[in-house]
């Protein structure tokens, strides 16, 4: 099991990061992918793999931070951001995207700035983008039918957004990853999402330290809460967990470009 998308370097992981670790590990983790947040992240992240390679990241600027960062700024957090990638070291760019509940700090305009910026980088750096999208799904589409598709792809990170919606997002080329909410008893678009993703298309995450799962809703997630994320995403699948356990951890492998060790048999 890969878990594509867990905000391990958030505070609220500070007094046990270690155990949680350890925890993940036993439950079976074989990778966990790291997005970045803000720039003052980028460099404290890129040591990570370094230390544990079952860890790698992504680098970005989430846009719910945006009201936090001057806008003149913004070209140049770009301008770092490209030569960071340059060293290598980032499996993706991101996490990165639109926010509609951000547009009184930030408005749209400078979103859909800040995102372009962010899809040029992936296209010169070949990697793919951690896509975030709340409540801003029309401004999206519209983005995606204008801006070029990079080649290493897009993940639709913890979709919610509906088979109407991801039917667009699956003929754009879009991957699409799965979290918590799958496992709540009044989930209904998600589970609707899920039947129709392709299944090469389809990954699981945690976005801890939030959306955990069922029966830990309500409390702090983590990454060794995955195998009960898949457990829900195949329950509406009607297959075995360990057999999407399996593709899922295959799929995330092959858009991170074998990024995590091979699974031990």
């Amino acid at each position: 099991m890969i878990d594509t998308h867990c905000h391990l370097d958030a505070s609220r992981f500070e007094p046990d990061r270690s155990e949680v670790l350890t925890r993940a590990w036993a439950a079976g983790l074989q990778g966990i992918v790291i997005p970045a947040v803000g720039p003052d992240t980028w460099e404290p992240l890129l040591e990570l793999p370094r230390q544990e390679p079952r860890i790698q990241v992504g680098l970005g600027i989430h846009p719910q931070l945006l009201p936090e960062l001057p806008a003149h700024q913004d070209a140049e957090h770009l301008e770092r951001l490209d030569a960071l990638l340059a060293r290598g070291g980032a499996v993706a760019v991101g996490e990165c995207g639109l926010d509609g509940p951000s547009t009184p700090g930030a408005p749209m305009e400078r979103q859909l700035a800040v995102l372009r910026g962010h899809m040029a980088l992936a296209r010169k750096h070949g990697l793919p983008v951690l896509m975030h999208c709340h409540r801003a799904h029309p401004a999206l589409i519209a983005f995606l039918q204008e801006e070029p598709f990079p080649e290493a792809g897009v993940l639709m990170h913890s979709y919610s957004g509906g088979a109407e919606l991801a039917r667009f997002y699956i003929q754009k080329g879009c991957h699409f990853s799965f979290a918590g909410p799958v496992t709540w008893a009044e989930a209904r678009k998600p589970l609707d999402a899920l039947r129709v993703i392709p299944p090469e298309r389809l990954v699981a995450e945690t976005d801890s330290p939030d959306q955990a799962p069922t029966p830990h809703r309500g409390q702090r997630s983590e990454p060794g809460y995955l195998p009960r994320i898949i457990e829900g995403m195949a329950r509406v699948l009607g297959e075995p967990a360990e057999v999407l356990a399996e593709r899922t951890a295959l799929n995330a492998r092959k858009l991170f470009r074998e990024a995590f060790p091979p699974a031990s048999r």
